[in-house]
């Protein structure tokens, strides 16, 4: 299969999976809160809303950026997998924020918390449906090297240790511990808040046309100078959108050569860094060495 293709099959099944997961855990904490009272389990409930609305806009900006390249983005559409990751970051802060208020509002007026048992039955789902969904996501992201899954999975990784918290909040309370329920919220809208800024940090990084790690540039430079005839390589950028990396370098060639050799050392150059790095897109000029 082409491998194109097979990471857009992944990426397109690794967003309905999310919102799916979503939207079943939105369904059960509402259940339990509304017997509960329980602002961890109102701490989970808005996060896994705004995950359902981050995972929905994920499902379009990937839909958009698996599109091929056309006359108006001839670099293609892959940095809408970036501009989703900030949409992400700012439903996650905001999700943040109001669960942080909230704890500090019941951390000031303690309440009993209802239906315990409902709760922690609804976490366990929680926990089981995320870790499943995580494993998927991270394989995703290793095949693909998707920013967007990779944004997507940094939030469900910290609802993982949300669901964690929850839990241990619930239990903790059950055996009368009132503060610790609005104590866990309130470190849990902490604990999100920082993965927000990671979030928008890795976009930013991919908006911006940062290069790739160094040591896979200096990789794709001793690959191109393992060809034989290529006296040197210099001036090597590289940058990534969404999927696929754009790299372009300079090749110092024996200023005697034939364009037409020219050109074949070049192409021996592309190929050489395409077969190592299947996702890049190589950019070649030739210099000649004298």
């Amino acid at each position: 299969m082409n491998p194109s293709r097979e990471h857009g099959r992944l990426m397109r099944l690794a967003s309905v999976a999310a919102l799916s997961t979503a939207l079943i855990l939105v369904a059960a904490k509402a259940f339990a809160w509304w017997l509960s009272g329980s602002v961890s389990l109102l701490a989970g409930l808005t996060d896994s809303l705004l995950d359902g609305a981050a995972s929905l806009i994920n499902l379009i900006a990937v839909h958009y950026a698996l599109q091929p390249a056309d006359e108006n983005h001839r670099y293609g559409h892959g940095k809408a997998e970036a501009l989703a990751g900030l949409g992400q970051a700012l439903f996650i802060a905001l999700s943040a924020l109001l669960v942080g208020w909230r704890g500090f509002e019941r951390l000031q007026a303690p309440q009993d918390i209802e239906a315990t048992g409902i709760g922690v039955a609804v976490m366990l789902l929680s926990l089981a449906l995320t870790g499943l969904l995580l494993m998927f996501q991270r394989h995703v992201v290793r095949t693909t090297g998707s920013t967007a899954i990779r944004a997507d999975s940094l939030h469900y990784a910290s609802d993982l240790l949300l669901n964690a918290s929850i839990l241990a909040a619930l239990l903790l309370a059950a055996w009368g511990w009132r503060s610790a329920d609005a104590l866990f919220g309130m470190a849990i809208a902490l604990y999100i808040f920082w993965n927000a800024l990671t979030i928008v940090r890795e976009s930013a990084a991919v908006l911006m046309d940062q290069e790739l790690p160094l040591e896979t540039s200096e990789r794709m430079r001793l690959l191109a100078l393992d060809v034989p005839g290529v006296l040197g390589a210099h001036d090597l950028r590289t940058r990534m959108s969404g999927t696929r990396w754009f790299v372009q370098l300079h090749l110092d060639l024996p200023g005697q050569l034939s364009l037409q050799e020219a050109h074949a050392l070049c192409e021996a150059v592309e190929l050489a860094i395409r077969a190592e790095f299947p996702r890049a897109e190589v950019l070649v000029h030739a210099d000649p060495h004298d």
